[in-house]
């Protein structure tokens, strides 16, 4: 800032210099030893007498201003002006004396406003258009935006606006205070301003008038001056602060609010009371109010934005109010900036500076609304509409105008009609967009992607590139990145792991977002800029695009990390943050298969591994290792260990010392010796319709895909909303080799006997497994009450006795009550079915419970049950490299027979041995989906 020394301080200089002179002269006499005393008080009497000369010379050159002091020194005076003649001549002293006259008139005689007010030249008349289309496509647009406005936030007229309740009171003590902020440049508006903010029906609290870089800097000042108001005040600097400074002044002011107006800007009278009453009402409180603003521009057919300059072009956006088409703001409208004039809590303010500037040169409007609303609305975000609204004005009454002359617009220089800054203007708003902020066309135009990666390092966009490039070559899906920037992770470089052009970073297309968030606020300690900066970004990338999913790595930054899962916490269509060990990443490609109302559900569900084990330590080894080297993709995964009271010392151990790394490890040991029956049924009891459970064996060993097709089964088949699959009570690892329930248990291939439809499509069974399943929470809880209503010691006594099966005799065994269930009620299991039945488990068949050694020898052949583990990516074994849909998959009865999902309840109906009496061979048992109980009869389709 400018601070201007007083010339006539000069004077004090000289003689300063003349005393430290003469004071030094004296110390050198006093230090010499050697010379004449004469010579030493000629030399003083000297300097005596020509500080004497200089002290009249002094007093005889100042102003004739009387000084009255105390005490009078008159004895002085008269020598001094006995001895003039000696001193100055008569003609030199009256020069002198008449220059001093004249200065001293000009310092103190007043100037008025008058004198010094200089007026722009309006000797034109208002631009309007003829261009039909133009007018046509504008006020199409406009009219769009007003209706939407209408029927989502509301929109009022000036008279309604002033009848809402504000909190501020006009004329009682609690008046607002509003500091105005004048920034000049060229423009001969300042005397017009000052005069209508004088007038104003609210008074201001004070204004100040900033010249940054002005080449009318002493007029400006010598204006100011004229008003002789304590109010206003002058604030100026050689330096230029470009567009910024006037904000940066802002961030200083006591008052309550701020108006910030460009030169360009005459408000009418009424304006600070109109725009401090809106300002006070709930709805508009954390708002940005104005004149003029702009709505930005439209996606065109080819899905790029126009730059807001593009002639007839509906897309280009609206300047509002439009005097050319002939366009005035009768009702209050959002837009996406202002211009000329801000209006805002002095609060607001500070938003500004959250953010680096994307520039100094030019485009603080939009800065300013894009900041305060894409990031004060965020930490502000209790209150709804936070945005900038240009206000309506009364057409009859140019007092309520806030643009009084907008002719001013296009006197002198305007930066707009400037090729470089119209282009700097559209890189910032483009920024703008692709970094969060909701737009009017975002507003209007939601849109609905499947995925929304982040990468924060360019690492991580090498990580997550072979999933990105599979959604994005997939039909039918959307998928972008967005990156960090600035020194993190610089758009370009991840553009070139991606081996895109870097010119992606450039385009005004949705591909790639740059956040810029390495050169928000440079170095720090602090995690507060990178975990607020990438929450607000995310939130309003949300908002615009409404991913069903957020994507990134596991070992992201944990600020980072936090961030995001805040962001995707506030979308109400449900968005699910999807956290990837990096190994894992090219092992799901089979997500992009899935549809998007199945991604955001990919959270949601909870699977546990729960194991059975008595005293088989090695075999229990096996399966732990199996189960460790796995791949899992983020998800908690707690395990439970279900011992009998039998079990020997080296299990204990075993479970005891085995770490976990995926969720928490629980131990359970009966008391009392309950069997294979009591083991199995009692390991898992679901805690909500979202909680899976693995049942698994000790002697039982799974794939290191085992996880990821449970995970893409259920979201396929059970969290699709568009599926309908309620006969679906579990998800089974194992392929079986034989005919089961069949006395002579043949062999039975289902790569073969599916050939004609796919060899290694899944399909549904109505046996279930118990050599690795994920059974379904809804049909475990009926399957305990049923089991619990069924359940003998004898198990001829038991009333269901399926035609030709063996399970008939089977005996203290859960798997047979489980059966009699779902054929009795028509449910089925999914099976895996890939080439040598490979599978995503095995069964070792060890002695145990069932089989004994010598019962292995005698009755199992372990060829019949050991099957491969699948040790490869199984999604290209699928049909078509995916899971079929859910109306395609074949079923099967419990004798391995072809019948339709229909047929197998039928089959149940017709054989009438539930729990209810049916007495319809069309209806089957529905239960009570919490209890597990049996409520009726009804008709199954």
């Amino acid at each position: 800032m400018r601070f201007v020394r007083n010339p006539n301080n000069r004077s004090g200089d000289y003689l300063e210099g003349m005393l430290s002179d003469y004071f030094g002269g004296k110390a050198k006499v006093k230090a010499t030893k050697t010379g004449c005393s004469w010579l030493v008080t000629a030399l003083t009497c000297l300097q005596l007498a020509f500080a004497v000369y200089a002290t009249i010379l002094l007093y005889y050159m100042s102003p004739p201003v009387e000084l009255r002091t105390k005490p009078e020194f008159t004895w002085a005076t008269r020598i001094a002006r006995n001895m003039k003649q000696f001193v100055i001549p008569p003609h030199v002293h009256g020069r002198y004396q008449e220059a001093a006259s004249l200065i001293t008139a000009e310092i103190f005689s007043p100037i008025t406003p008058s004198q010094v007010c200089e007026h722009e030249r309006i000797d034109f008349v208002q631009k309007k258009s003829s261009d039909v289309q133009m007018i046509q496509l504008k006020r199409e647009l406009y009219d769009e935006i007003l209706d939407f406005q209408s029927k989502t936030i509301g929109t009022e007229t000036l008279s309604e606006l002033m009848a809402m309740k504000s909190q501020w009171d006009m004329r009682g003590p609690n008046r607002p205070k509003v500091t105005v902020l004048l920034n000049h440049f060229k423009r001969k508006t300042l005397c017009s301003q000052l005069d209508s903010l004088l007038q104003q029906s609210l008074p201001f609290h004070q204004v100040w008038v900033l010249s940054f870089g002005s080449p009318n800097e002493h007029s400006l000042k010598r204006i100011v001056e004229s008003y002789n108001d304590s109010r206003i005040s002058f604030i100026s600097s050689s330096y230029d602060f470009k567009y910024y400074g006037r904000f940066q002044m802002a961030l200083q002011t006591e008052a309550d609010l701020v108006y910030i107006v460009d030169d360009d800007m005459i408000p009418g009278k009424k304006m600070l009371q109109i725009l401090s009453h809106v300002a006070g009402t709930e709805k508009y409180k954390n708002s940005v109010l104005g004149s003029i603003g702009r709505i930005l521009p439209f996606r065109q057919k080819d899905f790029t934005f126009p730059s807001y300059r593009k002639f007839r072009s509906k897309e280009a956006g609206l300047y509002l109010p439009d005097p050319a088409y002939d366009i005035t703001v009768q009702k209050i409208v959002q837009v996406d900036f202002l211009s000329s004039s801000w209006f805002l809590s002095a609060e607001l303010v500070k938003a500004l500076f959250i953010e680096t500037p994307f520039t100094f040169m030019t485009g603080e409007d939009l800065h300013l609304s894009s900041t305060v609303v894409m990031m004060c609305s965020y930490q502000l975000q209790k209150y709804r509409n936070a945005g900038s609204f240009v206000l309506p004005v009364d057409p009859t009454d140019k007092e309520t105008w806030g643009d009084s002359e907008h002719r001013l617009a296009y006197v002198s220089e305007t930066t707009v009609i400037f090729k470089d800054i119209v282009q700097v203007r559209d890189d910032q708003w483009w920024r703008a967009l692709s970094t969060g902020y909701v737009t009017q066309w975002a507003a209007i135009y939601p849109q609905k992607i499947d995925a929304l990666f982040y990468a924060h390092s360019v690492d991580e966009v090498k990580a997550l590139a072979p999933l990105l490039e599979k959604f994005r070559s997939s039909v039918g899906k959307k998928a972008y990145i967005v990156v960090s920037g600035g020194n993190f992770c610089p758009c370009e470089d991840a553009a070139a792991a991606l081996n895109w052009p870097k010119s992606v970073c450039k385009e005004r297309r949705f591909k790639i977002f740059d956040l810029q968030i390495g050169a928000l606020s440079g170095a720090s300690n602090s995690e507060v800029p990178v975990l607020q900066a990438v929450y607000s970004s995310l939130k309003g990338l949300i908002k615009i695009h409404n991913p069903s999913v957020i994507i990134t790595v596991t070992d992201i930054d944990p600020n980072v990390k936090k961030a995001l899962k805040m962001a995707s916490e506030t979308n109400a269509n449900g968005t699910a943050l999807v956290l990837l060990p990096r190994s894992s990443v090219s092992k799901i490609l089979w997500m992009a298969d899935l549809r998007s109302t199945a991604l955001q559900n990919w959270n949601r569900m909870r699977i546990s591994v729960n194991i059975i084990t008595q005293s088989r330590a090695p075999s229990l080894t096996r399966l732990l290792k199996s189960l460790s080297d796995a791949y899992y993709i983020g998800d908690e995964i707690p395990i439970s260990f279900n011992m009998d009271s039998k079990v020997d010392e080296a299990t204990i151990k075993l479970v005891d010392s085995f770490e976990w790394l995926h969720g928490p490890k629980t131990l359970r040991r009966r008391i009392i010796q309950g069997g294979l029956i009591r083991a199995v049924s009692e390991s898992w009891y679901p805690t909500s319709d979202d909680d899976f459970g693995l049942l698994l064996e000790d002697d039982i060993e799974v794939s290191p895909y085992y996880y990821l097709w449970i995970k893409y089964a259920l979201l396929a088949y059970h969290y699709d909303p568009q599926v309908s699959l309620p006969e679906l009570s579990s998800i089974s690892l194992y392929t079986p080799r034989l005919v089961e329930v069949v006395k002579e248990r043949p062999r039975w291939n289902p790569t073969v006997f599916f050939n004609r439809i796919h060899p290694n499509t899944p399909y549904l069974h109505q046996l279930p497994c118990s050599w690795g399943a994920v059974f379904f929470p809804k049909h475990w809880r009926e399957f305990y009450v049923y089991m619990n209503m069924r359940f003998t010691e004898d198990a001829k006594a038991n009333p269901v006795q399926i035609p030709k099966s063996r399970t008939n005799g089977w005996q203290a065994s859960w798997k047979k009550f489980l059966i009699d269930m779902m054929y009795l009620r028509g449910y089925v299991s999914l099976y895996p079915n890939f080439p040598n039945q490979a599978s995503f488990s095995t069964n070792h068949m060890e002695p145990g419970a069932h089989v004994s050694a010598k019962d292995n020898v005698v009755r199992h052949d372990k060829a019949d049950f050991e099957v491969p583990l699948l040790t490869e990516d199984f999604r290209t074994l699928l049909p078509n490299g995916k899971l079929p849909p859910a109306s395609k998959l074949p079923s099967l009865n419990l004798f391995n027979q072809p019948v339709s999902l229909k047929g197998l309840k039928a089959a149940g109906a017709k054989l009438g041995q539930d729990v209810l009496p049916c007495n319809n061979a069309t209806e089957i048992v529905t239960v009570d989906h919490i209890t597990g109980l049996p409520q009726q009869c009804s008709k199954f389709i």
